[in-house]
């Protein structure tokens, strides 16, 4: 069975029983960090130079997520203005594996990490993981791939390291405030593991639990009875197969306990080009309590049993037509948007031209959504009436190349047009190649839904364009869009709605709905 069908056979096979699928989501949420408050769960991950950064997804059962919030607002970093588009630009920049927990003494979230090119550690609380957030300390120094641990007395630890491919592991102790008080080295990577990262911490029946990932293999997990060690480490998976064709093992991520006090581990899988998808285990604990995933057949199961009761959340499937004061948490900026460039009206999101570019990715207030995989589709509603002379909006299928179908102003004409080949460069992951048009046709009206058909499973790749002046009919234009990452670019493909100048600003354009039809993993219903 192919690899498509067999997932499709999956999710439908899973509907009729209380078992759930891995990954429990087809969407890019690398760097997972977990936790439990209550009877809820949330999970933070990465986003590189997208904003606002660090998303979170909450879920009542472990498996069905929605989209809920973020953590860090704006991103403020060095260096200058990269993360504005202000003379440069922050492609695979920005945050990476961070830290995401509650501090039930003091009422209060947090959230930090180390800021690629910047290589500080920002650290930000709220007093409710819906926000609002803000920064509270940034300390001159990288916790690189760190994860937090409150302890039962609301003492904070972090472990981390101090950068990309060291081998000694760090412990510190942090104040209500995010100062650092005390700092201490508790392991060093054996030799025959090389290289570890990706670190989480815990506790259970007084013991310290440290995670880590092996990145070619496998997870680890280091124990001791202080949480400054001294740790001895065992194997928490390795080896574990794979959950999609063409993906990698399942690696990474971080535990997390049920109120009936039983762990699952949630891992993420490399299935470039859609991205890290998370996948789910339980966690089985030996009589000398070191954890293991529990794998069928030695490896992760493509069908557990529902941790809890499936509970629906809001799906990702499904009509958005932009009728609310801000954006639903699902959607991030490329870069930091300029926010007088936007706003909503009573016919949906209107985007006036923040840039005079001649490449997509020189472009500022691309709003994008990641996609949903293995296979859907995404239509828009766009009003192009007040476009001025130049200007060109659309719909763009990007990573570190992009494809894109949309409207062309050119004096009292406009066309839809296709472009494909715009990229990065490979050194620097500058804006280099504004690509060539393939095709476009002459229109008129005022009004277009565009339309993109994507399949990102691992070996197939393909990206497809059309539109339509009724909403009803659709025509191909161009050629498919080759979907690939087989580069050291950290980020799965995503959609983006744009709209830029290359004469000068002044036009508009309105954003009446976004679509996205597909099948979710998983569903409660």
């Amino acid at each position: 069975m192919h690899g498509f069908a067999a997932l499709s056979a999956l999710i439908l096979g899973a509907s009729a029983q209380k078992v759930f699928n891995n990954p429990v989501l087809y969407q890019d949420l690398a760097d997972v960090d977990i936790m439990r408050q209550g009877d809820t769960f949330y999970y933070s991950a990465s986003t590189m130079h997208f904003s606002p950064g660090a998303p979170i997804l909450r879920s009542y059962d472990l498996v069905n997520w929605e989209y809920f919030s973020h953590s860090v607002p704006w991103l403020d970093f060095s260096p200058g203005g990269s993360y504005n588009m202000s003379g440069s630009t922050a492609y695979n920049a920005g945050i990476y594996a961070s830290f995401f927990n509650y501090n039930a003494k003091l009422n209060t979230w947090y959230w930090g990490g180390c800021i690629t090119n910047d290589y500080r550690t920002h650290i930000y609380k709220s007093s409710s993981p819906e926000g609002p957030w803000s920064k509270i300390n940034v300390i001159n120094s990288c916790y690189y791939d760190c994860g937090m641990l409150v302890d039962d007395d609301g003492t904070m630890y972090v472990v981390f390291l101090t950068g990309w491919n060291t081998q000694k592991l760090y412990v510190v102790q942090l104040s209500p405030d995010g100062k650092e008080l005390k700092r201490q080295q508790v392991w060093t990577t054996e030799s025959s593991l090389s290289y570890v990262e990706g670190w989480r911490m815990y506790k259970r029946g007084g013991q310290y639990y440290i995670l880590g990932v092996h990145p070619m293999d496998g997870n680890i997990i280091l124990k001791a009875s202080s949480p400054w060690g001294p740790y001895t480490w065992k194997w928490l998976v390795r080896n574990g197969g794979t959950l999609v064709p063409g993906a990698r093992v399942p690696r990474q991520g971080g535990l997390v306990s049920l109120s009936n006090g039983s762990w699952y581990h949630m891992a993420f899988i490399d299935a470039y080009p859609g991205g890290r998808l998370p996948a789910l285990a339980p966690v089985d604990w030996s009589s000398d309590d070191w954890p293991t995933v529990r794998l069928v057949n030695g490896q992760w199961d493509k069908q557990y049993p529902y941790p809890l009761t499936p509970r629906a959340v809001k799906s990702v499937v499904g009509t958005d037509t932009f009728n609310g004061t801000t954006l639903g948490p699902q959607y991030e900026w490329n870069h930091n948007p300029d926010s007088s460039a936007y706003s909503f009206t009573t016919d949906g999101l209107q985007l006036r031209t923040a840039t005079v570019a001649d490449n997509f990715f020189s472009a500022r207030n691309t709003l994008t959504h990641r996609i949903l995989g293995p296979s859907s589709t995404l239509t828009i509603q766009l009003d192009y009436s007040r476009m001025a002379d130049g200007d060109h909006a659309g719909l763009v299928l990007f990573d570190y190349t992009a494809g894109w179908i949309g409207i062309i102003r050119e004096g009292s004409s406009f066309r839809v047009s296709m472009w494909n080949g715009v990229a990065l460069s490979d050194s620097g992951w500058k804006p280099s190649n504004a690509g060539s048009q393939v095709a476009s046709a002459n229109i008129s009206g005022g009004r277009i839904w565009l339309r993109t058909i994507v399949n990102v499973l691992p070996g197939t790749d393909q990206g497809r364009f059309q539109y339509s002046t009724d909403g009803r009919t659709f025509t191909n234009l161009g050629n498919n869009v080759t979907i690939m990452n087989n580069k050291v670019f950290f980020m799965g493909w995503r959609y983006g709605v744009f709209n830029f100048a290359s004469k000068a600003r002044g036009g508009s354009v309105t954003l009446r709905s976004f679509t996205i039809d597909g099948t979710m993993m998983n569903s409660a219903t």
